[in-house]
Formats: C-alpha cells, sequence, structure tokens
C-alpha cells in the first residue's frame, strides 16, 4: 500500500531463567491478535532453542491461548496488569476506586486472594453505562 498507514503491533517475548533474571527471547512485529501469528512466533522461538516452558503469562487473546497449548503445552496464565486495566474499563469513572481496592486487595495476599475474588464477584454490581 503505497503512501497508506498499516497498524501492526510488535510483541517482545521475556522469559525468567534458572537464576531468576528476565531474558529477551524474541521480537515479532504482524497482526498480534491471529492465532497463525502467535503460533509462527512460538514455533521460531522452539527453533531458536526455547524448551521445557512450564507457564506463559499473556493477555486474554484467543489466538495466544490457542498457539501456547498447540507449541509448547504449557500452562497460560492471564497478565495482571491486562487484566487490571480491562477491569477498570468497565465500572466508569465513579466505579473505577472500588474496582481498584479489590484488586489491590486481592493480588496483594497470595493465599487470600482467591477468597477476595469470590467476594468480589458476589458483590453488588452499580449499573454502569454501556
Amino acid at each position: 500500500m503505497a503512501g497508506g498507514i498499516v497498524s501492526v503491533g510488535v510483541t517482545i517475548a521475556l522469559g525468567v531463567n534458572g537464576d531468576g533474571r528476565r531474558e529477551v527471547l524474541g521480537l515479532a512485529i504482524g497482526a498480534l491478535e491471529a492465532e497463525t501469528f502467535w503460533t509462527d512466533f512460538l514455533r521460531s522461538l522452539a527453533r531458536r532453542g526455547l524448551r521445557r516452558v512450564k507457564l506463559v503469562i499473556s493477555d486474554a487473546h484467543e489466538g495466544i491461548k490457542a498457539a501456547i497449548s498447540r507449541v509448547f503445552s504449557a500452562t497460560w496464565q492471564r497478565c495482571r496488569l491486562h487484566f487490571a486495566r480491562n477491569a477498570m474499563a468497565k465500572p466508569g469513572k465513579s466505579g473505577r476506586r472500588v474496582v481498584s481496592a479489590f484488586i489491590a486487595t486481592a493480588y496483594g495476599d497470595a493465599r487470600g486472594g482467591q477468597g477476595q475474588w469470590r467476594k468480589v464477584a458476589h458483590q453488588p454490581r452499580p449499573s454502569a453505562p454501556s
């Protein structure tokens, strides 16, 4: 497309090594929500030697979740930051403070977090403009 603008995303894969240090594993540019993009990207990491992947933390796109399962058979976990951003977008300005407090409480206590999430799930929901 001559002279046009095309929207693409940049992905950077980070890993944690045996010493607990983060390392950049790879970088790719493409259509980030497409399963084919994620499958190709993860396979490129595997071809370069990435093995024994135990856990992948990412946003909740169906494409990446399917690719993780297919390529690495690893456990998937939703990224806390993406979860919080998505949760904060739902209640509107008036409800953000309450949602933020619930999220902080749940993430602040690893043992009590699941119980806190159950409490949050059963809280009355104020109506928010859609």
